[in-house]
Order: structure tokens, then sequence, then C-alpha cells
């Protein structure tokens, strides 16, 4: 059995060798790993890209943008380096002169967008995108749903459905210059929310009903056929191309919901004397979710350890 004075001198022996470990820098001390970089950035698109809810109601510049859209929050997360927004509100995927959209505004096509922006893509680890709702007809759509007009809502979603296989052809084509544009990049395709409830009944505004079921129901079978679409493109465009679907995370969050995330103000403001143009496009909270749902998709940290 050892003495109390063996003990002793054991001790001394270890608290020697420790301090020779501290002095000589042995001593292990929990390893604290450096955060990955930020990614290289670039959201391209439409008006769900270019923020357009998250801040006025009305379009004020060919190439409107507002924040804080998604792109916004997602660069103050730290896990992306912004290098550039090139989406615009109302754009198409391209414009043919000799066969003009009767929806062109003026805007940015995204094919504009991904030539303009060739110095930054050429960097880019991540590329975002919403496009293609206004090339298969959304605002025909938003005018015929958004009515007590039934039989004029049906005739409008059938012609989108016939529609949606040029619309998935288009947006192949789109996502393979972003492909060539942007080598290095994930492209994360972001889809579209339903936008109505129906389960809350016909929209009344104010004792007037607006938005009669069936047309909401017509209308989320539209974004529905829209989101199918896309998610075809995603397919045939291959590797590094994501669909990031965002209908879960929106449900119970409808225009008609206790707690919309999508904007929907029923009359003009003044002085318009027009329907805003943020209506039916993700509010702050909405563009809040957008940004979850691509971080967690996307996950840039995993990029960055590429």
């Amino acid at each position: 059995m050892a003495t109390h004075q063996g003990r002793r001198r054991h001790a001394a022996f270890a608290g020697g060798l420790a301090i020779v470990a501290l002095c000589l820098g042995f001593v292990a001390s929990p390893a604290t790993a450096a955060p990955p970089p930020p990614v290289d950035y670039v959201a391209l698109g439409d008006s769900y890209t270019a923020g357009t809810g998250a801040g006025g109601l009305y379009r004020d510049a060919v190439c409107w943008q507002s924040e804080p859209g998604y792109v916004d929050v997602v660069a103050a997360s730290g896990r992306v380096d912004l290098l550039s927004n090139l989406a615009c509100h109302g754009a198409l995927l391209s414009f043919d002169p000799l066969n003009p959209s009767p929806f062109y505004n003026g805007a940015p096509t995204v094919v504009e967008q991904i030539f303009s922006g060739q110095a930054d893509l050429q960097k880019a680890e991540l590329v975002s995108i919403t496009a293609g709702a206004i090339d298969a007809g959304s605002l025909l759509a938003l005018q015929a749903c958004a009515s007590p007009d039934t039989a004029t809502c049906a005739g409008t979603v059938a012609g989108i459905r016939a529609n949606l296989g040029s619309v998935t052809t288009a947006l192949a084509g789109t996502y393979g210059l972003i492909r060539a544009a942007a080598p290095n990049a994930t492209i994360a395709v972001m889809g579209y929310p339903r936008l109505f409830d129906p389960s809350q009944g016909d929209l009344v505004i104010p004792g007037v009903t607006v938005v009669p079921v069936a047309n909401q129901v017509m209308a989320n079978s539209a974004v529905d056929d829209l989101n199918k679409a896309i998610a075809a493109a995603v397919q045939l465009s291959g590797k590094n191309v994501v669909f990031v679907d965002v209908t879960k995370r929106f449900g119970g969050h409808a225009v008609n919901s206790a707690d919309p995330w999508i904007v929907l103000v029923p009359v003009p403001v003044a002085p318009f004397d027009r329907l805003p143009d943020a209506n039916f496009h993700p509010n702050v909270a909405g563009h809040q979710a957008y940004a979850s749902a691509l971080i967690s998709t996307v996950k840039p940290a995993q990029l960055a350890k590429r």
C-alpha cells in the first residue's frame, strides 16, 4: 500500500509534468473550427427575387427592387457574400421583338441579366432565381381568378396549363445559360407559393365576394402546375441545379389567412388609380420564409467546403 509520503511525491511529479507540458504548449484545448468563408452569391429573376412586397407598393423604376427581400435577408445572414442582385420586377425569361410578349414592361429579362452579370456569375458559388410565372401567364390568371368570374378563371387556367410545356423548355434553356455563365455555382431555383386558402371561404372585401372558393382552388392549382413545370426544367438541367419548394412553408399564410405572408391591398392607394404592384407577392415575413427555405435547402456552409 502506498505511503502518505509516496502519494505526495507522485502528486508533485504529476504536477511538475503538467507545468512542463503547459510551458511547451502540449496541453490540449477545445478545438475551435474557423467558420467557413461566405460563398459568393448572385441573384437573378423576377419580382419575387427583386424583393417585391417587402417595400413600397408601386413600381417606381424600370428595374424595380424592394428591401428587405429574401436576397437581402440571406445576405445579412453572414453566410454569403452578395456580389449582385440583378432581378427586376416584371422580368420575363427573354424578349423576342419579332414576337413581343404583351407582358413586357421594359424590365431587363433574365437572359439580359445573365449577360450583364457575367463577371459576377463567373465567380459565383451560389445563384438563386425565381422566373417563369409571367411567361406562363400569371398576370392573366390573377386578373381572371381574383374576381367573381368563375368561367373566365377556369378558361384562363386551362390556357396556362396548355402553355406549360413550352415554359418548361424555356426554363431549362435559361438554367443552361446560367450554368455556362456560373460554372462553379449551385443554382437554387425557387418555386412560388399558393396564394389562397380555400378553407377560409370566399374572399369578401368588404361585404362583396371578390374571390369565390372555386377561383381560389383553380388559382392554387395553376401555381401547383407551374411549380411542377419548374421542377421538370430543373430535372432536365442536371447537376448543380436544385428546386426549392416553398409550398409547405407558406401553409397557413395565404392572403386570406389570419397571418398572411403575401400582400393583398384590395383598393388603389392614392395618388395611384390602380391596384398595387406588390399584390400577391411575399411580405416581409414571406421573404424571410423564402430566405429560410433557400438556406436550409442549399446549406451555404457546405458549398464553401467544396
